[in-house]
């Protein structure tokens, strides 16, 4: 029995828990809208509405990634973002 409760113990001490400040309650969930577009916008591509979902999911997919400063996904999401803006304009 106490090696149950010494390995709990040491396996509370590895996490750490926090509460999630406002700003990154609001980016989470706009990233996790954003990856639903993402996922959704490929079914949608002969259309523009297609076009315009991967537009849409890009940008609300930024904050998320920004707030926990993944700067290499922040650039492929705007990379995303502008190529298909870029798409549907021309």
């Amino acid at each position: 029995m106490k090696t149950s409760t010494t390995k709990r113990n040491f396996l509370k001490a590895l996490v750490r828990q926090r509460r999630l400040k406002p700003q990154e309650r609001i980016a989470n969930r706009l990233g996790y809208m954003g990856t639903g577009f993402m996922m959704t916008a490929p079914h949608l591509l002969p259309d523009t509405t297609g076009v315009v979902v991967y537009i849409i999911a890009g940008v609300i997919s930024i904050p998320q990634v920004f707030v926990a400063k993944q700067w290499n996904l922040v650039a492929v999401n705007l990379n995303v973002a502008i190529a298909y803006t870029i798409l549907y304009f021309t």
